[in-house]
């Protein structure tokens, strides 16, 4: 799988914001593009773990480039997406390739036109949309019928087989959601007009539908229609909550490209969103280095030069948030202030801000493996070894009075935790409390495990301890195992707190001011695997605490052990109970085992015969 350092940096950096990622192959062909309401997230479940079916593991192992586009909304990512896979035919977005796309709102041809909600959009009539919604669609047509009573049969009605008498009412009409046009009740010229006041609707977006709603609010109001009244009012507060208008489809059905620009440090950034029939369908973002005192209506006019050559643009317009220095023949600039174009200018802008964004996190990344880097790097030096511990695990031992003793491992690679490779380990050969024993123990198991198994073995171990600790793993890495790891130890004060860093034989203290980073990340090591250690403890500690000597009896679970605890509250009464107040609770079978066991093998058939 090409996961190179180029995918890596990006989806490192990748905002956690709705928007359409575009998946390229080798030859900068786009193979596949996706939705997100969160790119982050979406984006990188595609790099992390195994569980990817045939389809999706084909797909990453043929990418090599990633790019992506911002929108303000998951609305707007649907459409977005729909309108990218229609322009470009990614090879992997099979399942938008069958025909089924986002819902129009149909308006037939027919004498007695239909209206209704489709997906397949074919010849013979009007279709207004797509919604990225099918609740908006949905709601849109309830409303229209709530409205209008337009029929929902599906017969093609004409005005000549209606005066023949050939069509009959159905239930619609008798519960007067139909005008019964189909026996002549309402008339062809009635209908039609009904179907234009809806087209007008429809056309208009939310707006017109919230000015006719609001009329008739108030039309029923002054009429003192207030059920009516209150019923429409539900319908308005619902199309205001739910139906939105996007920019990224507009009502302008035009060809047109959007700038944004933004400069930092010498360096200016370009993006371009390009509207095809009022729906974007590409994006772009360039990143100019100054080399001059380059003024930005300059480098503005050399961006949209590059931008728009790259692409492949040949729109007429182009909306800028100020004039460039040079004109293109045949194109227009304007600087809209309101409108459809000015939501698109913006979202231009928006992207040029996640792009520079972008390139801070990418920066950041950066810096945060050069500080882990320089860390190891201190640590080398500090202790004088011959190469950097890239890996380093530590460990820790926790017990009370050598009960429940237990032994903890924590690794870090790279600086950074590696939590897949801690390990939990149980004393097994140690009696009492013998820390030195016990971490003997450890390390034996799991270094001769990796030896064994081929693993890794780490470039520095630290034991959480001082010099005893230290003595007792380099007896088992030196002499037993022959192996050459350097040892360090990490002690504690009196406070608890991480005081110093032993090193070498005999140990010696590591001169590292607390104040420094690199005693900062080494007490943050202690800490880790002294937190890690102590939770394996209590866990074990509260299940061993849990356990009674129902446990050990054959033939009891741990609901019969529940039962009998709940009813007599403590083994003790258990003990001593009678057979019949046992046999209440659990039956006679399971009641003759716990008897037997409590009262030397004597059944209760034996109890009353000595008595």
């Amino acid at each position: 799988m090409p996961y190179t350092d180029h995918i890596k940096a990006i989806v490192s950096a990748l905002p956690e914001q709705p928007g359409v990622y575009q998946y390229f192959n080798k030859d900068e062909k786009i193979i596949y593009v996706g939705k997100a309401k969160n790119l982050k997230r979406r984006v990188s479940s595609y790099f992390i773990g195994n569980n990817h079916n045939a389809k999706t593991e084909a797909l990453v192992r043929n990418i090599y480039d990633l790019k992506y586009i911002v929108v303000n909304s998951e609305t707007d990512a649907l459409l977005l997406e729909n309108n990218l896979i229609k322009q470009h035919q990614p090879h992997y977005n099979i399942l938008l390739k069958d025909g089924k796309t986002y819902p129009w709102l149909c308006i037939t041809k027919e004498p007695f036109p239909r209206v209704f909600k489709t997906r397949n959009v074919i010849k013979g009539a009007s279709y207004y949309g797509p919604y990225s919604n099918v609740w908006v669609v949905d709601t849109i047509i309830e409303l229209i019928k709530k409205i209008y009573p337009i029929r929902t049969c599906r017969d093609y009605l004409t005005e000549e087989g209606v005066k023949s008498g050939k069509y009959k009412v159905c239930l619609k009409y008798h519960i007067h959601n139909c005008a019964g046009c189909c026996e002549g009740h309402q008339s062809l010229m009635e209908y039609r007009q009904m179907i234009d006041e809806i087209v007008e609707i429809v056309k208009g977006n939310s707006h017109r539908i919230t000015e006719y709603l609001m009329a008739e609010i108030n039309k029923a109001a002054q009429e003192y229609r207030f059920e009516e009244a209150h019923a429409l009012k539900q319908k308005l507060d619902a199309i205001n909550a739910y139906r939105e208008k996007t920019v990224i489809t507009t009502n302008h059905k035009e060809t047109l490209d959007a700038f944004g620009y933004d400069e930092e440090n010498n360096v200016a950034y370009v993006n371009i969103l390009h509207i095809n029939n009022g729906s974007v369908t590409q994006g772009y973002t360039l990143e100019m280095h100054k080399k001059m005192d380059e003024s930005r209506e300059e480098l503005l006019s050399l961006a949209i030069l590059e931008l728009r050559n790259r692409i492949n643009s040949h729109s007429k317009e182009c909306i800028v948030p100020f004039m460039p220095d040079n004109e293109i023949d045949g194109v227009t600039f304007n600087i809209p202030q309101k409108g459809d174009k000015k939501k698109l200018l913006d979202l231009s802008a928006q992207n040029v801000k996640q792009y520079k964004l972008d390139k801070i996190k990418q920066g950041e990344k950066l810096n945060t493996q050069q500080k882990g880097t320089a860390l190891l790097k201190a640590l080398q030096d500090a202790l004088k070894l011959e190469k950097i511990p890239q890996r380093i695990e530590c460990f820790d031992n926790s017990n009370i009075s050598g009960d429940y003793a237990v032994a903890g491992c924590v690794v870090y690679e790279y600086a950074k935790p590696l939590k897949s490779e801690y390990r939990k380990y149980n004393i097994k050969t140690v009696t009492g409390p013998d820390d030195y024993a016990s971490m003997r123990e450890v390390v034996l198991r799991r270094y001769s495990r990796i030896i064994e198994e081929g693993g890794r073995l780490p470039d520095l171990i630290i034991a959480d301890g001082g010099m005893g600790q230290m003595s007792s793993i380099r007896s088992v890495i030196e002499d037993e195992l022959k192996l050459n790891i350097p040892i360090a130890g990490l002690v504690k004060n009196k406070k608890h707190q991480t005081n110093e860093l032993l090193y070498g034989n005999p140990p010696l203290t590591i001169g590292i001011k607390p104040t420094e980073p690199l005693f900062k990340f080494l007490a943050g090591i202690q800490d880790e695997v002294h937190r890690y250690a102590i939770t394996f403890h209590r866990e074990k500690r509260s299940k061993a605490l849990t356990k009674s000597e129902l446990d050990e009896i054959s033939g009891i679970g741990e609901k019969t052990k529940n039962e009998l605890i709940l009813h007599f509250k403590s083994i003790k009464r258990v003990r001593t109970a009678k057979f019949e107040d046992i046999e209440k609770i659990i039956g006679k079978t399971r009641a003759t085992i716990i008897y037997n066991h409590f009262n030397g093998g004597i059944t209760p058939s034996d109890s009353k015969i000595q008595q």
